[in-house]
């Protein structure tokens, strides 16, 4: 027999499988067995499942066959019993129309795999963009003890002697080639130099923005969301993770005792502070509404509102993950802005948020500044409302031009992705600086799916006369390696009928961001003589995912779950098989 399995010797839920003496038992034991599994690790052992991500179609994720087996070493190490499972993997680089599409697939293939299998407990891992929230939303669904491991990002890109960031320098190297200033044929060295390593985005792009959220919330070990893919450290860490999940079944650490208010809200925090994608504010959402946890967009303008940007990384800056590690990472950041934070607030390693950052040291004040001396004075996500987004429209403050964070200007409307495809680069298409670009239908069901297309590039023609940045507004996402003044997650977007469906071309829009205020200045008579001419776009699907999701999924606000998805179910132990 192995050390106590659960507090007050509590029966595992394993037990259920492995540790009767009937027909089913049998059945589980033997044919586990088969794969060379021992006896003994039946017996009162907490089984923990690891739930890997891993795909080749998946480059960030591509490494984490070997990362599992760190955690099975540790997961060994402290008496328990691992067992491997896979579920779908989100490859940001590879899926269309969006991997966002199949996040809450991904997270209902979790919730019912651990559930349906005979875990004590669950180490998650996750890289690339989506594969952290869908694996976090399905988890909290079961709510049993479970701990985050992020892969890690790619070493710093060097290119002929400049440091360059995943896509961060994707959109620069493709205004680049508008412009003539790069050649088509300097490419494949240059996607070879931006992509040298095993890992995610080493940007603070929405991968390295939800490692940062698995630790900020507690979901991790310190220093989970910095240490490069390929460092050693990175497999020490896993270990560590294998050790520490097993400890937390015996102590029945559970996410609904760490995934609480507080925590979400240093979340919040750290994400201002970090710069990150405005991506966390729909996953967050969607996270917290698994757990039955009430945080609202509200909670990210009110907590936003007053955090400086800290840390100086691409794409609002001028470093890379890799230089954020060595300046000390997530505890550096906790440290500097913790008389802002809830600092009892429980993390998987059993100890506080602040215990875990307290003594941590800077080692580099030009990567994460202090905040008496911030990086940038803003970095939270202003929540923007009016009649264009009567729901709420985001933007991110520390990536966009100061110049246009007030603006009105007359809209140039592109009614969906192809129209803008179409028409963006045309010499004859009738845009100024001064105008406001608008893209509808790219919203969670006009996509469908909710695509990283809000930071479209500007017309050719503008580029060519030296304007990097223009107000962009649409009901799409961007890409959280991107920049520029961009309106997004227009609520309720164009295709559900929302304002921005009936947004046309000469309109006068108005920005405000200090205001918090996104105003089309057309009268409510007029908007409800278009309204009554709008109709509904066709179903993209009449059977399948699509429809399903299409038929279910809740708009920006509301985290862009499946409305049916609400709340935890946890992991009650299902009827017998045979």
């Amino acid at each position: 027999m192995t050390k106590k399995a659960k507090k007050g010797g509590a029966k595992l839920r394993s037990e259920e499988w492995f540790g009767r003496h009937d027909r089913d038992a049998f059945v589980h034991r033997s044919w586990m067995k088969n794969q060379g599994f021992p006896h003994d690790l039946f017996e009162s052992r907490p089984v923990i499942g690891i739930c890997n991500t891993w795909s080749e179609v998946t480059p960030c994720n591509a490494h984490f066959r070997e990362l599992a087996e760190h955690v099975k070493y540790g997961v060994l190490d402290e008496g328990g019993f691992p067992l491997e499972f896979p579920v779908m993997s989100l490859g940001e680089t590879m899926m269309r129309p969006t991997t966002m599409l199949f996040r809450n697939q991904v997270a209902m293939d979790v919730e019912e795999s651990i559930r349906a299998n005979p875990f004590d407990g669950v180490v998650l891992m996750m890289g690339c963009d989506k594969t952290t929230p869908a694996l976090l939303m399905g988890a909290a669904s079961c709510d049993l003890p479970t701990i985050g491991l992020s892969g890690g990002p790619m070493l710093n890109g060097r290119y002929r002697g400049e440091t360059i960031g995943s896509g961060t320098h994707t959109w620069k190297f493709t205004e680049a080639l508008k412009l003539g200033t790069m050649k088509m044929s300097e490419l494949p060295e240059a996607e070879a130099c931006m992509s040298r390593s095993a890992g995610h985005c080493m940007t603070m792009g929405t991968a390295s923005t939800m490692a940062s959220m698995v630790e900020a919330l507690g979901m991790g070990l310190p220093t989970n969301a910095a240490i490069p893919a390929v460092d050693s450290r990175r497999k020490v860490l896993a270990r560590m993770v294998g050790r520490r999940i097993v400890q937390m079944v015996r102590e029945d650490l559970r996410m609904s005792k760490i995934l609480t208010k507080e925590a979400f809200e240093n979340a919040i925090m750290v994400n201002g502070a970090i710069g990150g994608s405005t991506n966390a504010v729909v996953h967050l959402l969607a996270i917290a509404r698994r757990v039955g946890v009430n945080v609202t967009l509200d909670d990210w303008d009110r907590l936003g509102q007053s955090m400086p940007c800290l840390v100086n990384l691409m794409p609002s800056g001028d470093f890379l993950m890799e230089d954020f590690y060595y300046a000390g990472g997530i505890p550096v950041v906790v440290k500097e802005i913790g008389r802002f934070l809830h600092k009892k607030a429980l993390t998987v390693n059993g100890s506080s948020i602040w215990d875990n950052s307290k003594d941590a040291v800077n080692y580099d004040e030009r990567v994460i500044t202090p905040v008496a001396k911030p990086f940038k004075p803003q970095g939270g996500i202003a929540v923007l409302r009016g009649n264009l987004a009567p729901q709420g429209a985001v933007l991110k403050p520390s990536a966009a031009t100061p110049k246009l964070m007030k603006h009105k200007g007359r809209a140039v409307v592109f009614e969906d992705i192809d129209d803008l495809h179409r028409r963006i680069d045309d010499p004859k298409l009738d845009v100024k600086p001064d105008d406001i670009l608008v893209l509808k239908n790219c919203g969670p069901k006009g996509y469908p799916g909710f695509p990283e297309v809000g930071n479209f590039a500007l017309p050719a023609k503008i580029l060519k006369q030296g304007v990097t940045d223009m107000v962009r507004i649409s009901d799409a996402r961007m890409s959280g390696t991107a920049y520029g003044t961009v309106v997004l997650h227009v609520s309720p977007e164009a295709a559900a009928g929302g304002p921005l469906a009936l947004v046309q071309n000469g309109d006068v829009i108005e920005l405000d961001v200090e205001r918090r205020k996104l105003q089309l200045h057309v009268t409510s008579a007029e908007l409800s003589r278009r309204k009554a001419k709008w109709k509904k776009p066709p179903p993209h699907a009449d059977r399948g995912w699509v429809k399903l999701y299409c038929d279910t999924v809740l708009q920006a606000d509301e985290g862009v779950d499946l409305d049916f998805l609400a709340g935890k179910s946890g992991a009650k132990v299902g009827r017998p098989s045979h």
